[in-house]
C-alpha cells in the first residue's frame, strides 16, 4: 500500500532558510511542519530530506561555510502561533542532508536560531526557546565544540525565559550577541515579554555573557528581540525590540550605546510573531526587516522600501556574504530565492508543504477534497484528472479563509460552505461564482478579548451537514447553531455548553503588545457531529474539556465528559459510530497544557461510561482526529501530531499506518468510498487508495502461503497515471484495477497473475519472472505500463490497466501516434487468479463504467469488437514482421557460410532472391528506415504505423466507431491481408523450394521461428 500526494503544490510557512556559500544554486529551507528541503537548481525544484525523521517542525537551519556538507538543524519553530508543532532537538548531517543524526537538546522543543562557526564546523551555538506551553530547564543558549557530541548551557536565566536569536560578529566570531525572551502560550492566552528579556553580548566565544542595558536601550520588559551585526563594519549592530518604546535600534560602537532609529508600527506589529532583522554583509547602512512585508533600508534604518517578495508574513532571510544580491527568503508561503537583490523571486508553487486543518470531500467523480490552508486560502482539489496528473488547473479557492472547516452540499458540489477565524462563513455558488458571507453574527471582534464577545469564535469553528437531512447545516460558538435555509438564518439549539470561565477569556499578547486574533478565544465548542445512526443524537466537544450530548435534537443536553485526561484539555474531534447510535469516539488534545500524551476514548452507552483506547500510541503523538471505517466495525484510523495510525480491534491496540507518508502532523482524515484521505498540517493532502486490504485483514492471512485480497470495483476510466519526479504535480490514482496479494515468503519460482473474463477465458496474464526490456526510442520521459509482478514477502500491489493483451511487440518499432495496445475490457464481472507455487486462489472483480460516460452498451461493444479485430490483425502482422526478420537473418548467415564457391551458387542465388522478396513484403508492413520518433516525417508511414494510428483514433474516447474509422480499417485490412497473403505464399512455396535446393546441395535446411508471447 502506498500513500499518494495529490497536493496542492503551494508552500506553507517556512522560517528557516539558508544558502551555501560555495554552491550558488544550492539552498535549503525548513518548513514549520514539513521538514527540510534542498534545491540544487536555484529553486526550480525542491527535494525533501527529512521525511523519516521523528519531527517535521524546523526552527532554524545552518550550513557550515568551511564544510558545506555539514548542516545543523534546530527543530521546533519558535514563532509560537497557535498551530505550532514541536521539535526534538538538534540534528546534524555530514553529507549535505542525505543522512541525519539527532545530536541532542531533545527537550528544547522550540529553537529560534542555530549558527555554525565560520571556520570550524564542529562549533555551533543554539538559541533555544524551550517549551512553548510550559516551563522547563533545557532552554537558553547552548554551545557544542565537538560537533554535537556534548553541549554546554552557556546562558540560562530561568525556566520561562529562552533564547530566540543569536549571531556572530561576522569579522570576529569570538564576539556574539544573543536575545532572550519570555514567550509562552496557554490554551487561552499568549505572553510575549517578561522581566528577564534582554540582549546579551559575549566576547569569549560564548563562555560568558553580559546583558546589554542602559546607554539608550529602552526600559523593560523588552519582549522579543532580533539582532544583527554588519559584515561591513562590526561596530554597527542593529536590534529590533518589541518594548513599549520599541523599534529599530542601532549601535555604532559595537553594542555599547544605542539610538532608536525607527519606530514604524509596520515593523513592530505582532512582535511575538515577527521581530526579525538582518544586516547587509557589504553595506553597514543597508538593513532588512521582516514583518507582513519584507523591507530594506539603504540609509541605516531611517527609511525603508518594501521588496516585492511573494506572499506575506516574512520570517527568514539569508544573504550571501560574498554576493548580497543572492538571497533566500522564508515566509508564510514557503521559500523563495532572488539573485538580483530582491527584484525578482523564484516560485513557491513547487513546495507541497501546505498546512490543512480539516478535510472533507464531495460526491462527484473524480471526487474533490477540501480544506483551509494556514496562511493562505481554502482549497478544493481534484483527487484525479484526465491528464494523468493533478496540476494547478485542478484546484482553486472555495471561499472562507486560512482556517476553519469546509462543508460541501451533498446534493450539489457546486455549493460550498467555508469558514475562517472570527466565525466567518461563506457560501460559494459555482453556478454564478459568487461567494456570499453568511456569518452567524457578522460583528467585527478584532482587538477585543473573548469575555466581551456575545458569541465566542476561535480560529477553527465547525461547519458540518446533518447526515440525515442535507438541508441542515451546523455551526457553533459557545452555542450550537443550525440553519435550514443555506445560512440565511441560524437557530440556536443549545445553551452555552462550555465552562465559561471568565478568567480564561481575558487579554492575550502579554504586557507589551496585545494580540486578540481569536486563536486564544476560549470556552467554545470545537467539534460537532450528529450520529449517522439516529437523527437528533448530536455530540459537541469543547476546547475547555467538556463533551455534551443531546438525544432530542437539541432540546436538552447532558454533560457526558469522561474522566482520565487533563482538565481544560481540548476535545479535538468526536466521531459517532456508523453502526451503533450510542457509540462514539473522542480524540482529546492536551498539548496546550504541555501534556503530549495521546488521549482517545470510546463510549458504547451514549456517554454514560467511557474507556481509554490509546494503547500503542506513543507519547508525543497527541491525537487530533479519530475515525471509524464505515464498512468494517472496529476498524479505526487516527491522525496524530506525527502521522497516521490504524487499529483493527476497536482501539485496543494501535499500529502505525505511515508507510511512505512523511513524518508530519495529521490534523484530520476521512474515509471516502474505499479511500483514506488525510489533511496533513505540513505536507498538503495525501490519499491511501483502496483500503480493501485493511478491511479484509485478519489473523489468518499471515499464516497463508499466498492470499489474494478481493479487489474493489474498478472504474473503467481514461485518466492515465504520470510519474514525473521533477515536476510539481500531484499524483493520479493507479490507472486500472488495483490488486493486492500477500506472500508469506519470497517465492523461489515465479508467481503468476491471470485475468479471466465471464466465460473463464484468460484475457491477460502477468508473471514475476524478470524479462529483458526490448530496446526502443528513448527520446523523452514516458510512462511504462506495469508488466512485472512484484513478489516480495508481505503485501504486494499490482495494477492491471484493464486492457486485453497487447499485440506482439516489435523491438524499437516507431509508431506515428503511439504504440498499439489491447482494448479496454467492457464493464462486467471478471476474475483474478493468483498462482504461487502449488497454491492457486481466485477473487471476483467488478469493472464499472466511468459514471460521466453515457455511451450506450451496444456502442461500446461495437468499439470493443473493432479494437479487438485491430489488435488481432496488428498481432498477426507484427509476428509476420518478426518472422521475416528471422528468416532474413538465416538467409544472410547462409550466404556468408556458403561464400562464393561455384557449387554454392544455386543456393546463394535462390537465397538472395528470397531475401529480396521478403524484404519487399516487410517494407510494406513497416517503415524499416524509421529509427527515431520523427523519422516518419522523412520516411512515409507503413501499415503497422497506420493501423496503430487508427487504433489510437478508435480508442480515443468511449464512443461508437465513426463511419470513417470503419471505412479506413476495411481499407487497411485489405492492404495488410494482401501482404500477409504474400508472406503465407513464401512460407508455402518459396521456403520449401529453397530447402529443396539446399537439400540437393547437402546444405542444412532453414525455417522461420515462431514468435513468443509478449
Amino acid at each position: 500500500m502506498k500513500w499518494r500526494l495529490i497536493g496542492p503544490f503551494r508552500g506553507g510557512r517556512a522560517l528557516a532558510v539558508t544558502g551555501v556559500l560555495s554552491q550558488p544554486n544550492t539552498y535549503y529551507f525548513g518548513a514549520v511542519a514539513g521538514g527540510v528541503w534542498k534545491t540544487t537548481d536555484g529553486g526550480v525544484s525542491w527535494d525533501p530530506l527529512f521525511d523519516k525523521q521523528t519531527t517535521s517542525s524546523i526552527g532554524s537551519i545552518a550550513v557550515s561555510n568551511s564544510d558545506p556538507n555539514v548542516i545543523y538543524v534546530g527543530s521546533g519553530e519558535a514563532c509560537i502561533r497557535g498551530n505550532i508543532s514541536f521539535g526534538d532537538g538538534v540534528y546534524r548531517s555530514n553529507d549535505g542532508g542525505k543522512t541525519w543524526n539527532n545530536v541532542g537538546l531533545k527537550d528544547t522543543r522550540h529553537i529560534g536560531k542555530v549558527i555554525v562557526h565560520p571556520t570550524n564546523p564542529d562549533v555551533a551555538l543554539v538559541a533555544a526557546l524551550g517549551h512553548a506551553y510550559g516551563t522547563n530547564t533545557e532552554r537558553g543558549i547552548f554551545r557544542t565544540r565537538d560537533g554535537g557530541k556534548t553541549w554546554e548551557k552557556v546562558l540560562y536565566l530561568d525556566e520561562r525565559t529562552g533564547g530566540i536569536d543569536i549571531v556572530f560578529d561576522p569579522q570576529n566570531p569570538h564576539v556574539l550577541f544573543a536575545a532572550m525572551w519570555e514567550g509562552y502560550r496557554t490554551p487561552w492566552m499568549l505572553n510575549s515579554g517578561g522581566d528577564k528579556d534582554g540582549l546579551y553580548r559575549s566576547n569569549d566565544d560564548g563562555t560568558t555573557w553580559k546583558r546589554v542595558e542602559g546607554n539608550g536601550m529602552p526600559e523593560g520588559p523588552l519582549g522579543r528581540i532580533g539582532v544583527a551585526v554588519s559584515g561591513a563594519d562590526a561596530n554597527v549592530v542593529y536590534a529590533l525590540i518589541e518594548a513599549k518604546k520599541g523599534g529599530l535600534y542601532r549601535s555604532d560602537d559595537g553594542g555599547t550605546t544605542w539610538a532608536l532609529i525607527n519606530d514604524d508600527h509596520r515593523f513592530r506589529q505582532r512582535a511575538w510573531y515577527f521581530t526579525h532583522v538582518w544586516a547587509d554583509p557589504k553595506d553597514s547602512n543597508k538593513v532588512y526587516i521582516a514583518n507582513t512585508g519584507l523591507f530594506r533600508s539603504n540609509d541605516g534604518g531611517k527609511s525603508f522600501e518594501r521588496l516585492n517578495a511573494p506572499h506575506g508574513d516574512h520570517h527568514g532571510l539569508w544573504i550571501d556574504p560574498n554576493n548580497p544580491n543572492r538571497m533566500i527568503n522564508g515566509n508564510d508561503g514557503g521559500a523563495t530565492i532572488s539573485i538580483d537583490g530582491g527584484k525578482n523571486w523564484s516560485t513557491q508553487g513547487n513546495q507541497p508543504t501546505a498546512q490543512f486543518y480539516h478535510v472533507t470531500a464531495d460526491n462527484d467523480f473524480p471526487y474533490r477534497v477540501y480544506g483551509t490552508q494556514q496562511d493562505n486560502s481554502s482549497v478544493g482539489i481534484a483527487t484525479a484528472s484526465d491528464r494523468g496528473y493533478i496540476d494547478r488547473a485542478d484546484w482553486d479557492a472555495v471561499g472562507g479563509g486560512e482556517s476553519g472547516y469546509v462543508a460541501v452540499d451533498p446534493r450539489d458540489a457546486h455549493i460550498v460552505y467555508a469558514g475562517s477565524y472570527f466565525g466567518s462563513i461563506t457560501r460559494l455558488d459555482r453556478h454564478t461564482n459568487q461567494t456570499q458571507n453568511i456569518q452567524q453574527w457578522p460583528l467585527d471582534p478584532d482587538g477585543y478579548n473573548a469575555s466581551v464577545q456575545k458569541y465566542r469564535y476561535t480560529w477553527t469553528m465547525p461547519i458540518v451537514f446533518s447526515p440525515h437531512d442535507p438541508n441542515l447545516l451546523y455551526h457553533s460558538s459557545q452555542f450550537l447553531f443550525r440553519s435550514n435555509d443555506s445560512g440565511h438564518s441560524w437557530q440556536t439549539i443549545s445553551p452555552d455548553l462550555t465552562r465559561n470561565d471568565k478568567s480564561k477569556q481575558q487579554d492575550s499578547g502579554g504586557p507589551i503588545t496585545k494580540d486578540q486574533a481569536s486563536i486564544e478565544f476560549y470556552d467554545l465548542i470545537f467539534t460537532v457531529a450528529e450520529s449517522p445512526q439516529q437523527k437528533g443524537v448530536i455530540w459537541a466537544g469543547t476546547d475547555d474539556g467538556l463533551i455534551q450530548l443531546t438525544r432530542d435534537d437539541g432540546k436538552t443536553w447532558t454533560n457526558v465528559t469522561p474522566k482520565g485526561f487533563p482538565e481544560w484539555a481540548m476535545i479535538s474531534l468526536i466521531e459517532p459510530s456508523w453502526f451503533e447510535a450510542g457509540t462514539a469516539y473522542a480524540a482529546i488534545d492536551a498539548h496546550r497544557l504541555d501534556d503530549f500524551k495521546p488521549y482517545v476514548f470510546k463510549t458504547s452507552d451514549f456517554g454514560k461510561t467511557w474507556s481509554p483506547i490509546a494503547s500503542g500510541l506513543p507519547d508525543g503523538s497527541y491525537v487530533h482526529a479519530v475515525r471509524e471505517d464505515p464498512k468494517r466495525q472496529g476498524l479505526l484510523y487516527a491522525g496524530t501530531e506525527t502521522g497516521a495510525w490504524v487499529s483493527f480491534d476497536d482501539g485496543s491496540h494501535w499500529q502505525a499506518l505511515q508507510l511512505n507518508l512523511p513524518t508530519t502532523p495529521v490534523h484530520d482524515l476521512i474515509i471516502h468510498g474505499d479511500d483514506l484521505v488525510v489533511a496533513t498540517h505540513g505536507r498538503a493532502f495525501w490519499v491511501l487508495d483502496d483500503i480493501s486490504p485493511l478491511r479484509q485483514a485478519n489473523a489468518s492471512v499471515a499464516g497463508e502461503e499466498a492470499h489474494l485480497f478481493t479487489p474493489r470495483m474498478a472504474i473503467r476510466a481514461r485518466m492515465g497515471h504520470t510519474r514525473r519526479r521533477r515536476y510539481a504535480i500531484g499524483e493520479n490514482p493507479p490507472d486500472g484495477a488495483v490488486l493486492y496479494y500477500y506472500l508469506k515468503e519470497e517465492p523461489k519460482d515465479p508467481i503468476k497473475l491471470e485475468l479471466l473474463d465471464a466465460r473463464g477465458q484468460v484475457i491477460r496474464a502477468f508473471t514475476s519472472e524478470e524479462k529483458k526490456k526490448e530496446g526502443g526510442s528513448d527520446e523523452w520521459e514516458k510512462e511504462e505500463t506495469e508488466e512485472h509482478l512484484p513478489a516480495k514477502a508481505g503485501l504486494n500491489q499490482f495494477t492491471w490497466d484493464l486492457r486485453h493483451e497487447s499485440p506482439k511487440k516489435i523491438p524499437a518499432a516507431i509508431y506515428d501516434e503511439g504504440e498499439p495496445s489491447g482494448p479496454l475490457v467492457l464493464p462486467g464481472t471478471y476474475q483474478v487468479r493468483l498462482t504461487a507455487g502449488a497454491k492457486s486462489v481466485i477473487a471476483p472483480l467488478e469493472v464499472t463504467m466511468d459514471p460521466r460516460v453515457k455511451t450506450a452498451t451496444e456502442d461500446l461493444r461495437k468499439q470493443f469488437d473493432l479494437l479487438l479485430r485491430m489488435r488481432d490483425r496488428q498481432d498477426e502482422m507484427n509476428k509476420a514482421i518478426l518472422a521475416i526478420r528471422d528468416l532474413r537473418g538465416q538467409l544472410q548467415a547462409l550466404e556468408k557460410r556458403l561464400g562464393s564457391s561455384a557449387s554454392a551458387k544455386p543456393v546463394v542465388a535462390a537465397a538472395a532472391d528470397l531475401g529480396k522478396k521478403i524484404s519487399a513484403i516487410e517494407e510494406e508492413l513497416i517503415q524499416v528506415n524509421s529509427k527515431a520518433s520523427e523519422d516518419e516525417l522523412n520516411y512515409p508511414t507503413k501499415l503497422n504505423s497506420k493501423l496503430g494510428y487508427l487504433q489510437n483514433a478508435v480508442d480515443s474516447a468511449d464512443a461508437k466507431p465513426t463511419e470513417a474509422e470503419v471505412a479506413v480499417y476495411a481499407e487497411l485490412d485489405r492492404q495488410v491481408e494482401a501482404q500477409l497473403a504474400k508472406w503465407r505464399e513464401v512460407l508455402a512455396k518459396d521456403v520449401p523450394a529453397l530447402n529443396d535446393t539446399m537439400q540437393k546441395n547437402n546444405v542444412p535446411l532453414i525455417a522461420p521461428s515462431t514468435a513468443k508471447p509478449n
